[in-house]
Order: structure tokens, then C-alpha cells, then sequence
């Protein structure tokens, strides 16, 4: 079994908690990388720049804060996937070998309780046993969950047809209007993609050709009438692009929210009950589940004997 929590990683991260190897912030980033920003910068400066020889370019700093970023959050995702790993793994064990124990004490916990209400006839204890004895009522079966949806032969079409999201008839024939046809025809005439003259052209045609038989055929005529609206309005403008700079800031500050993100998440496993016990032996979660197993034990034994004496 692997070890307990994330500060055992390989990667040398450290703790997978909220002070975790990590872009704290965009700015501690940068600080962080300002010694491999200038060396990085002197190296990779373009001769054939305006810029003095030896002196960086202005992206070339921001450029080594965004490395230096993704590499501590790729060490920081590391060290919480091992964590999360850990503690499915730690789960699992647990129910398996725990499991048998804790439903034994319900039970137990069940017959005490209706053996008090047998005893005393309290409506307040009656009202307990019984939801003692609902905490350990078996699972309803299939049958059970889709009563009125299936047969001995199985589910109904219907029922099937719900669960796929597929009609339960088949789509009935469509008649498109004239007016349809006519919006239809025009725009096959107007956006063909014969008419294009290169290949972008010719892509954006097959797109919108591609959406206008999709209308036609369900008889849409509004929205036939928006397509023609569409492309009588013309091309949309290609889409403003950022500067380096730009991007390498947004870049960063992207870095800084997934970084706070797997914190968050680092901190609900650390502060769940499989993750608090693992806490407790990090070294040896083995022998945490034996120590658990012999508490579990005592308390079977204990409410056998309580139980004894309410029913003896």
C-alpha cells in the first residue's frame, strides 16, 4: 500500500495541503523565477532585435515567471492526485475489512432498540427502534426501483425510450412550407460552396450550408429566416487576438486559480474522515486499520452483552 499522504511523493513537493510547491500568486511567481528570467533572457534574445545586445526582451522575464509557474503547479498536482489516490485506496480497504463490522453494530444497535420498545412500549422508544431498524433495511431491488417500468421480460419500449433520450415513435415526415422552401433556395444559391474563392471561404460555406439543411429538413422555417438574416450580415470580424504579453499575464493568473483550486481540493481530503485517519498514521495506515478493527471488536462485544440482558 502506498504511503499515506502526499508529503512521501517522489517529486519532493512536500505537503499535498494549501502551502503545497505552487504558483502562490502571479507576482510571487515572477519573484520567484528572477534569476532564470535573466539568464533565460540573455540566451534567447534575437540578434536581429532593435534590442542592445545582451539586453532582454520585454516578455522574456514574464516568460520564465509562466514556466516556472506551470512546473510548481504540475509538482503541486502530483503531490494531491498521490494524496487522492491514497485515501480511495485507504476507503476501499477500509470498507472491506471494516464494512461487515459496522453493519454488525447497526444491528445490534437495531435489536437493542426494539428490544427497549418491547420492554418499556414508549412511543419515543418505539419511534427510535424503528429508525435504528431503517438504517439497516436491505436495498430495495431492481424491481423495486422500476416498478411500472418493467416486466418479466424486461423494461418497457417506453421506459427505454426515457432513459435513452430516443423518441418513442418514430420522427413523423415533414412537410417544409413554401415559404421555407423558398428562404431554402435562395440561401443555397447565395452560400454554395462552389462559390468560394479559397479554402476559408469554402469552409465557412460548408459550415452554414451544413446548418440551413439541418433547418430545411425539420421544416424551421423561422429560423431559416435567421440564417438568411446571418448571411446577408456578412462574415463575423475575425476575433481580436491578445499580445504576448497579454497572454503570458492571463497565462499566469490562470496558474494562480488552478493552483487555489487543487488547494481547496487538497484541503477537503485532508479534512474528510478517510484523509483524517490517514493523518493519524501516515507511516503505517495498515496498522491504523487493526487498531480500528479491535475497537470495533470491544464494541460488538459490549452491545451483545447489553442486548443479552434486555432479551434474557
Amino acid at each position: 500500500m502506498t504511503t499515506a499522504s502526499a508529503t512521501t511523493d517522489d517529486s519532493g513537493t512536500g505537503d499535498a495541503g494549501p502551502e503545497s510547491a505552487g504558483p502562490d500568486t502571479p507576482g510571487s511567481a515572477q519573484a520567484g523565477s528572477g534569476s532564470g528570467a535573466g539568464a533565460g533572457a540573455g540566451a534567447g534574445a534575437d540578434p536581429g532585435s532593435d534590442a542592445p545586445q545582451g539586453e532582454a526582451r520585454p516578455e522574456a522575464r514574464l516568460e520564465a515567471a509562466v514556466r516556472a509557474a506551470e512546473q510548481a503547479l504540475i509538482e503541486f498536482e502530483i503531490a494531491v492526485e498521490t494524496f487522492r489516490v491514497e485515501v480511495e485506496n485507504f476507503s476501499r480497504l477500509h470498507h472491506q475489512k471494516l464494512g461487515p463490522m459496522y453493519s454488525r453494530l447497526d444491528e445490534l444497535d437495531a435489536q437493542i432498540a426494539e428490544a427497549q420498545a418491547a420492554r418499556t412500549g414508549d412511543p419515543e422508544d418505539i419511534r427510535k427502534a424503528d429508525e435504528a431498524r431503517a438504517r439497516v433495511m436491505p436495498m430495495p431491488g431492481v424491481e423495486e426501483l422500476f416498478h411500472g417500468w418493467m416486466d418479466s421480460e424486461g423494461l418497457f419500449p417506453e421506459a427505454v425510450a426515457m432513459l435513452t433520450d430516443q423518441p418513442v415513435r418514430p420522427p413523423q415526415r415533414v412537410r417544409p412550407s413554401d415559404e421555407a422552401r423558398k428562404l431554402y433556395r435562395e440561401l443555397a444559391r447565395k452560400a454554395h460552396p462552389d462559390l468560394a474563392q479559397d479554402e476559408d471561404e469554402r469552409m465557412r460555406r460548408d459550415e452554414f450550408i451544413s446548418r440551413v439543411n439541418a433547418a430545411y429538413a425539420r421544416g424551421d422555417e423561422a429560423l431559416l429566416r435567421e440564417l438568411s438574416e446571418e448571411w446577408a450580415a456578412g462574415p463575423v470580424p475575425k476575433e481580436w487576438k491578445p499580445s504576448r504579453s497579454e497572454e503570458l499575464y492571463a497565462r499566469l493568473e490562470w496558474l494562480s486559480e488552478r493552483k487555489e483550486m487543487l488547494t481547496l481540493v487538497a484541503h477537503e481530503l485532508e479534512e474528510s474522515a478517510i484523509g483524517a485517519m490517514l493523518k493519524l498514521a501516515p507511516d503505517d495506515p495498515d496498522r491504523l486499520l487493526e487498531e480500528i478493527a479491535e475497537q470495533l471488536l470491544t464494541q460488538v462485544g459490549e452491545r451483545e452483552a447489553e442486548l443479552a440482558k434486555l432479551v434474557g
